[in-house]
């Protein structure tokens, strides 16, 4: 006994398979964690900030 061929892209069905077809959400990737990414914009910002605070100040 042949099984019947599926199209591209479906899934072929499963013996004793009763739950539905559902879509997986995207993986963010990088934008998973805005605020991390965010956070280390904003300590390299002050440590450059600071290296030159320090220069002018004669520390």
């Amino acid at each position: 006994m042949t099984h019947p061929l599926v199209p591209p892209g479906e899934t072929p069905p499963v013996e004793g398979s009763i739950a539905e077809a559902h879509q997986e959400q995207p993986d963010g990737g990088i934008w998973e964690h805005p605020y991390l990414w965010l956070g280390f914009i904003i300590v390299g910002s002050v440590i450059v900030a600071g290296y030159f605070v320090a220069r002018i100040s004669g520390y």
